[in-house]
């Protein structure tokens, strides 16, 4: 893997690519080279991982080079003051246009798997997003999601939960999983302020080179109600 072809920004504190699927962010049990060994190499020195994607996500993902680099940027991810937003294709269609989720979730680590819950007071912490629902094909649709919180899998199980699972996704109700284990969830956006230039900094990942994101990537790059 040659990984120059996905750095997508790089200055002299932080670097981003723009992960394909399944490529881990960080290692896992399975040994498999990581994203963040990638950038180690590719640095030619130490990196420090600021946020993560799940392995079967696709999407912009955000490096700093030094320590007080990292320690400035994932203050910001702490506070939610940096914006994600990003494209989900789902095997059904929402029954509203546009809306916000809020759900409760549980983590299992055992399952690696969240669920939803309602008691509040069960420990379950609590996940919001907005989506919208920004065109469909024959069997699919693609949602625009900006999250307002970052909980583990969050939206793959909000999603679920009300009856739109991610294609690929049978962890959380697909009905087949995608030949290259990978599932239908891109990190489109990224935003954050840049400490050292002091200017805010917009990422952008192109979809993925796959004849359904292509499908949908046409409606993004033509919606003219689709967010800068």
């Amino acid at each position: 893997m040659n990984v120059e072809d996905f750095i997508i920004y790089e200055d002299a504190a932080f670097i981003a690519f723009n992960k394909s699927a399944p490529l881990p962010s960080q290692p896992d049990p399975t040994g498999d080279k990581s994203l963040w060994e990638y950038a180690d190499e590719y640095l030619g020195q130490k990196s420090y991982l600021l946020h993560r994607l799940d392995r079967p996500t696709s999407g912009v993902i955000l490096f700093a080079k030094t320590e007080q680099a990292a320690a400035l940027v994932s203050q910001q991810f702490q506070n939610r003051e940096t914006q994600k937003s990003y494209l989900a294709v789902v095997e059904n269609a929402p029954l509203s246009m546009e809306g916000d989720l809020v759900h409760f979730l549980i983590e299992n680590a055992e399952k690696n798997k969240v669920f939803v819950d309602k008691n509040t007071k069960s420990g379950a912490k609590r996940a919001e997003l907005h989506y919208i629902l920004r065109g469909s094909s024959d069997r699919y649709h693609l949602l625009e999601i900006e999250l307002k919180t970052g909980r583990h899998h969050q939206i793959r199980a909000q999603l679920a939960a009300i009856g739109c699972p991610i294609k690929g996704d049978v962890k959380y109700g697909a009905r087949r999983a995608n030949h290259d284990r990978s599932i239908h969830l891109h990190a489109w956006k990224l935003t954050f302020w840049q400490p050292f230039l002091k200017k805010k900094v917009s990422l952008i990942a192109e979809l993925p080179n796959e004849t359904l994101w292509q499908f949908f990537n046409t409606i993004v790059k033509n919606a003219d109600s689709i967010r800068e």
